[in-house]
């Protein structure tokens, strides 16, 4: 007998839950790594602006796929297609979750033995040697077995019950907390530098950098709205149709874009201010930094538990949609219990995050590269998917719910996520990928005809984009 799909059981509760996804560790530990490593205020505004171009529109695709098939990802491309290769694909974003969350949860790891340092100062004395004393081995492996822990028994108790009611508390948690801090910290004596590192781009470095800094920008951008890996189509699928999509995903775009800039108000400030700098300490940046910026102040424990208490929470809201995905696989598609899911999925990570945990070269590439390819990677394969497989129900899905304006705008916007966004995201994707694979892309003579590499980079682009349109089109693709 089928079993009866869980639902959210306020809108409240949805746009808190899906806030909270986005926000976690992407706003409050990644954020500030990757500022730090790619020019302060360039990467702020590259990252603003695949935001609103990139992210509201592929935050919508993931919704209208999740709430016209009301399945996981693997059943959602399966069912909605009929194809056999969509279904296959959709397995790549199960992949994706177990990706995430095995570093996920031993930075979530990182999070809980710093709070609870905090009380005691623990780290103050040496932040760096702290750090890696704890980064990685066999201690590191215990924290985030602890830390995976709470988040198992968050997703066990269900939709309403677990993810709803923990994000209903953690998010406003969050919100008032870094209000506190940022009001607070841009006081400090030195504040404005950080805020000038932050909010003032530097358009030479921008133009001389720029093929380095959008893959990161935009698998930054991907990462902090929960996108292409499957985790918003998850939480659309458990939404009712008289829901607007179009006002649900702008408000938590909105929401999610406010806490990530607050959150940068809140740590530069604080290490211009003390004399650290942003450095480019790597994934260690924001506990290292921070930690010897607490260690300077008159009131540093509070301000640390303060602090490390609201990444805790924030760590938590993400870590439970990421575990989610897979959970709703097994349920969905295998028929089994949640209490089952949770219980075989907590071993599996158990082992994977340990690998991430006792290995530093290993944690590096998944945190980075690796996670910014499959979300790039996945959001094109969601955003064709609703353009050229979908296409005109793709509108009809949209527009269900929504009032006039967000109506007249469903057709634009399936051009939007069809062609000329997959075609910018294709561009990201294999700059991304000759970035990490080493590749220098010369200039190339062809014909009598010299190409630069970013014209090198287009061609490719363009060859991609129109195969792909080619093979996916139908009679109801957006072109």
């Amino acid at each position: 007998m089928a079993m009866t799909r869980e639902s959210w059981q306020t809108r409240i509760g949805f746009i808190l839950a899906a806030v909270g996804s986005a926000v976690g560790l992407g706003n409050l530990w990644r954020f500030p790594w990757m500022t730090s490593e790619n020019g302060g205020a360039a990467f702020l505004l590259v990252y603003l602006g695949v935001v609103l171009l990139v992210g509201v529109p592929g935050l919508l695709a993931e919704f209208v796929i999740g709430r016209r098939s009301r399945r996981n990802p693997v059943g959602a491309l399966s069912d909605l297609s009929e194809s056999s290769a969509w279904s296959a694909f959709g397995h790549v974003f199960v992949v994706t979750a177990v990706v995430l969350l095995s570093f996920y949860s031993v930075v979530g790891g990182w999070t809980l033995r710093y709070f609870a340092g905090s009380f005691t100062g623990a780290y103050f004395g040496a932040p760096g040697a702290y750090f890696d004393s704890i980064n990685y081995g066999v201690e590191a492996v215990g924290f985030h077995l602890l830390f995976l822990g709470v988040t198992a028994l968050i997703v066990l108790r269900g939709v309403r019950r677990g993810i709803e009611r923990a994000t209903k508390l953690m998010m406003p948690a969050i919100v008032v907390l870094l209000l506190a801090l940022a009001a607070w910290g841009v006081t400090l004596d030195g504040a404005s530098e950080g805020l000038a590192f932050y909010l003032s781009p530097d358009i030479a470095f921008l133009q001389a950098n720029f093929l380095h800094i959008l893959p990161a920008a935009a698998g930054q951008a991907l990462f902090t709205l929960s996108l292409g890996a499957g985790t918003m189509l998850t939480y659309a699928s458990y939404l009712g149709e008289d829901r607007s999509l179009a006002a649900d995903g702008t408000a938590i775009a909105v929401l999610n874009t406010f806490v990530g800039v607050l959150a940068g108000v809140v740590v530069f400030p604080i290490l211009f201010a003390l004399g650290v700098g942003a450095g480019g300490g790597g994934p260690g940046a924001l506990f290292v930094s921070l930690a010897s910026a607490f260690a300077a102040l008159p009131y540093g424990q509070v301000v640390g538990v303060v602090f490390f208490g609201v990444v805790v929470l924030a760590a938590l809201s993400s870590s439970i949609s990421m575990l989610e995905i897979p959970v709703s696989f097994l349920v969905d598609e295998y028929g089994l219990s949640r209490r089952a899911a949770v219980t075989s999925l907590t071993g599996v990570f158990a082992v994977t995050g340990a690998v991430c945990a006792l290995d530093q070269g290993v944690f590096g590439f998944v945190a980075g590269t690796l996670v910014d390819l499959l979300l790039t990677g996945g959001l094109v394969g969601f955003m064709l998917f609703a353009g050229w497989v979908l296409g005109a129900d793709a509108v009809t899905e949209l527009q269900r719910g929504s009032g006039s304006f967000a109506r007249s705008l469903a057709t634009p916007w399936l051009y939007a996520v069809g062609v000329f966004i997959p075609v910018f995201l294709i561009f990201t994707f294999v700059s991304g990928l000759a970035d990490a694979a080493g590749v220098a892309v010369g200039p190339l003579s062809l014909l009598g005809v010299t190409l630069g590499p970013t014209r090198i980079l287009l061609v490719v682009t363009a060859v991609v984009a129109v195969a792909s349109f080619l093979g996916l089109r139908r009679s109801r693709s957006v072109l």
